[in-house]
């Protein structure tokens, strides 16, 4: 039985995370930032026992720091972490005023890579040797996202910075990586999948489809097993063949 925290673990890829997670007999900490009622629903569904709920803002270094003791403290430890809270926030340059354009950076930024980064810092003191850290990037680090480019550079930043840990904490015995999802079936994307450009969004992989959580939970349990280790500093492509590298 291990100890995991799944940051942004009350809904979408995150609740498929803590899912996989709980079903293979290991013990959750759930991170929310606002969403108290379906982290509590998520904990209390859940097979197994021990599994907390930790909440904070992850954009917010102390609330990050917090939250990460709080985990490691009720679970007796931290043996997995998965960095997945992230925002989504359209800004197209030409369309966005200036104002607007620095407050999407700066909170894309601070959510998607700074968080993440602090994240792992906090953790670091706590994961036991053959620990592991996932973070969840996106396709959109390689391909760009023209309406979202905060996003795109944030995830770009966070595999940089995933191989750079890599590095880093391989010594003590830690592995990270990354999952690449392209689009997931999930409340963050759902205005866009049903949109009139839905059938278009499909039509990009060429199995016409998108991905379900449940298909980037399974790698990201993959990469958080023990036998896993040698794949670290790796940045898994999860998008259906949606864009080729």
């Amino acid at each position: 039985m291990r100890s995991i925290l799944v940051t942004g673990g009350s809904r979408g890829i995150g609740r498929a995370v803590v899912r996989a997670f709980a079903e293979a007999g290991d013990r959750l900490a759930i991170h929310h930032r606002a969403s108290a009622d379906l982290a509590e629903a998520l904990r209390a569904d859940l097979p197994g026992s021990g599994h907390v709920v930790v909440s904070g803002d992850v954009s917010d270094p102390e609330a990050v720091r917090s939250f990460v003791d709080a985990a490691a403290e009720a679970l007796g430890g931290l043996d997995v972490v998965v960095n997945n809270a992230a925002v989504f926030p359209r800004h197209p340059i030409m369309e966005t005023s200036y104002e607007e354009w620095q407050a999407a950076w700066q909170h894309t930024l601070a959510v998607n890579l700074l968080g993440p980064a602090n994240v792992a810092w906090c953790a670091a003191r706590h994961l036991r040797r053959g620990g592991r850290i996932v973070n969840v990037s996106s396709r959109g680090a390689f391909r760009g996202e023209p309406e979202q480019p905060g996003y795109g550079a944030s995830k770009a930043g966070l595999n940089a910075l995933t191989q750079s840990l890599a590095l880093a904490l391989g010594p003590l015995g830690i592995a990270v990586t990354a999952v690449a999802p392209g689009f997931v079936e999930t409340d963050m994307t759902n205005e866009h999948l049903k949109s009139p450009r839905g059938d278009e969004i499909r039509a990009q992989s060429p199995f016409n489809r998108v991905a379900q959580p449940e298909e980037i939970a399974a790698a990201v349990r993959y990469l958080a097993s023990p036998e896993a280790e040698w794949a670290s500093g790796t940045i898994v492509d999860l998008n259906g063949a949606s864009y080729l590298r």
